[in-house]
């Protein structure tokens, strides 16, 4: 199942039981661990079939917050301490309503030992962070999130207010140090729009509008593709490290409406 399609039919149904429901959505507080193993099962095999996925405590941890002071801005750090071993790494977020948040592909100029972002969270919620290795084999982490709210979450400003800027890019850079990869911090100006966000003044439901891919490349070698949904918090911060070739960060980003933009960013030179 694509991020899309799975964001179809799920906000198609988060919206159509969002008034019936009210607060009884946030009942994910009292689930099972039955129920939560059998909501996952069902998630992961709409997203990876059958492959098997087996649990891991060495090739990729999450790091999140027990209980997130703004279920809106949730950081979520990936760390990989086999970076070579990793292809690719997806976080799943179990109750959101879409729960396919993204999913990271690393190119050869990646040092996927860390990533971070933020998301939303829009229950009490298991998360997992499945890895596919090298030679195709997918491995599983993950944490439960004490969360509320924050998909519907207003943004306290007006959708047109929100969104000037939108596109806008900055990249900060860590020093560097000859033969070492280099952090760095890429921000993004782009509300993010979930979907289930109600305007303030006509109180109706601004669509959905989120950045659906993101491509960083290290002149001709890829660093990373990330395909995104609405778990991606507003204005998305992205920490990652890359192995530099002295030539300059290409960023690509689109969204769903059809809006694209680009922008190159030139990374200090190490230093001794």
């Amino acid at each position: 199942m694509t991020l899309k399609t799975a964001h179809a039919a799920a906000l198609a149904l988060i919206l159509a039981t969002t008034a019936l429901a009210g607060p009884a959505l946030a009942a994910g507080a009292s689930d099972t661990e039955q129920e939560r193993t059998a909501r996952w099962q069902e998630i992961a095999k709409s997203i990876f079939g059958d492959r098997a996925i087996e649990t891991t405590d060495s090739l990729v941890k999450i790091d999140a917050p027990a209980r997130a002071l703004d279920a809106a801005l949730v950081p979520i750090t990936l760390t990989m301490p086999e970076p070579s071993r990793i292809k690719a790494v997806s976080l799943v977020i179990d109750d959101n309503p879409a729960p396919y948040a993204a999913k990271f592909e690393f190119g050869p100029a990646a040092d996927p030992a860390e990533l971070k972002l933020r998301v939303r969270v829009n229950n009490y919620t298991d998360m997992h962070a499945v890895v596919e290795t090298q030679d195709g084999k997918l491995y599983e982490a993950k944490q439960f999130v004490k969360a509320s709210g924050g998909c519907s979450a207003p943004m306290g400003m007006s959708d047109e207010e929100a969104m000037k800027g939108m596109g806008d890019m900055r990249m900060k850079f860590a020093e560097s140090q000859p033969g070492k990869p280099v952090e760095a911090t890429l921000m993004i100006r782009h509300p993010n729009f979930s979907g289930m966000q109600m305007n303030q003044v006509t109180r109706d439901y601004t669509p959905a509008r989120y950045i659906d891919k993101l491509t960083v490349s290290a002149g001709d070698q890829k660093v990373f593709t990330m395909t995104g949904d609405i778990s991606i918090a507003s204005n998305p911060v992205i920490n990652f490290a890359f192995k530099p070739d002295g030539k300059p960060l290409q960023v690509a980003a689109s969204d769903n409406a059809g809006g694209s933009w680009q922008h190159s960013f030139t990374p200090p030179s190490p230093t001794n």
